[in-house]
């Protein structure tokens, strides 16, 4: 039964080809997913209450790599390389965290998603209660990976044993999915080969293979790291190869460092890669192949990372930059067309983490909706449906969004969060960054 009709001059369904629709409808049902989507003038009859929007709706956005609670890490080693930043600054402030402190930390940094469109985002991060607890109450949607390390001073947190069992014990307790509209997938995160032995890895293959879960993993992100592994094992897709990984559902955060074998590799067995060019600039970790990565048939999405690395949780900038560097890694200045980096931010990041329920505004997909204000100046003719999308994509962005809507339900209106108060989330954020400063 629908429960509500949106209508809007246009809509962008994110389906192939993104297509524009004019004079949109969108109805949602009862159960938070869409009942139909189209042109005003093929839509079924309906007596649901009907909100008329003035702008432009879009399909949330889909992070496919983010450790959201790190905006309590924002700025700390801003100017370090990766393993410098990783193991002299972060690891230490990390090693100060408590659960209180990384809820706060998540929902500050849920409520900046939302702003920027963005309904679903890939974590990596511990204190999973916190994380989880954070998404239910700000509204968002989340596939939530804690973390698996064994490295110096994460045996605090347990041994990677009790890491895996951890999450293994979560979803046979509350299933892959759950929660309101199924805001919360869970899988596994190993952190990455290089903090990892070798058995730790097969064996949360095994677990989640059992599961039909999601396996998210740094992959050859620093040339450090690429040139350790890559003596040890060929690479660190072989590495993962043998180990059983590549099996499964896996998300390769970074990609940056692979030859044209570890293409072909991640290609044939159906992995897919978060490709994060803000933080891998940031970091001076390398450009990723994504033009190579793509023309082999690996599923790509987009990943803004940490706060704490890309320092910012925008998609539509990390959309940008993957443009921009993708054509000047390839001198084609359609690389990445408008509509490419759309996708990327939506349908193609719902598919990099296997998902086809959310990432397009389709049948049965969740109704989870971003209204874009055409009134920006960004937007010179949103009635030409090429200068729509480049205006929309390369100007408009996380400036012009208004309202965002999670299974249905609207959780940002006009800018503003509407189940948690703002304010006081930041607040709370800042207090945690002011006491590890101080810390540290």
């Amino acid at each position: 039964m629908t429960a509500a009709r949106l209508t809007a001059p246009v809509a962008l369904t994110c389906g192939a080809g993104c297509p524009v629709v004019r004079d949109a409808v969108v109805d949602v049902r009862a159960d938070g997913r869409i009942g139909w989507v189209g042109p005003r003038a093929q839509a079924p009859a309906s007596t649901a209450p009907v909100r008329a929007l003035p702008g432009l709706l879009i399909p949330g956005l889909v992070n496919t790599h983010c450790h959201t609670p790190m905006t309590v890490l924002r700025g700390m080693g801003g100017d370090l390389p990766l393993m410098q930043w990783l193991t002299g600054v972060m690891w230490p402030a990390e090693a100060r965290l408590t659960g209180d402190d990384v809820r706060a930390g998540m929902t500050s940094g849920c409520i900046e998603l939302l702003r920027t469109g963005c309904t679903t985002s890939t974590e990596m991060y511990f204190f999973t209660d916190a994380v989880i607890e954070a998404v239910l109450a700000v509204g968002t949607r989340a596939v939530v990976t804690p973390g698996i390390i064994d490295a110096p001073g994460w045996d605090r947190l347990g041994t990677w044993e009790q890491m895996r069992d951890d999450v293994s014990a979560r979803i046979d307790a509350d299933g892959l999915r759950h929660g309101p509209g199924e805001r919360i997938e869970l899988g596994y995160g190993p952190h990455a080969a290089y903090t990892l032995p070798a058995p730790a890895l097969a064996s949360v293959a095994e677990h989640a293979a059992h599961r039909g879960a999601l396996v998210h993993i740094h992959v050859a992100e620093s040339a450090q790291e690429d040139a350790q592994i890559r003596a040890e094992h060929g690479s660190v897709p072989a590495l993962l190869d043998a180990s059983g990984l590549l099996g499964g559902r896996l998300l390769a955060a970074h990609g940056v460092h692979l030859s044209d074998d570890d293409v072909t590799l991640l290609a044939r067995r159906g992995a897919a890669v978060a490709h994060c060019p803000g933080s891998n600039g940031k970091l001076a970790a390398g450009i990723a192949r994504v033009s190579a990565l793509r023309a082999a048939g690996v599923r790509v999405g987009l990943g803004t990372d940490g706060p704490a690395s890309g320092d910012d949780l925008d998609l539509w900038h990390q959309a940008r930059l993957a443009g921009l560097l993708a054509r000047l890694g390839t001198d084609d200045a359609a690389a990445l067309t408008a509509a490419d980096l759309l996708l990327l931010a939506t349908r193609d990041g719902a598919e990099a983490l296997g998902r086809d329920d959310i990432g397009a505004l389709e049948t049965g997909r969740w109704a989870d909706l971003v209204h874009i204000d055409l009134d920006d100046p960004a937007f010179l003719d949103p009635d030409d449906d090429a200068q729509l999308l480049s205006n929309l994509v390369w100007a408009g962005g996380a400036r012009a969004v208004r309202d965002v809507w999670v299974a249905g339900e609207q959780v940002l209106d006009a800018g503003l969060p509407t189940r948690v108060d703002a304010p006081a989330a930041f607040a709370a954020t800042r207090a945690v960054a002011r006491r590890l400063h101080a810390q540290a």
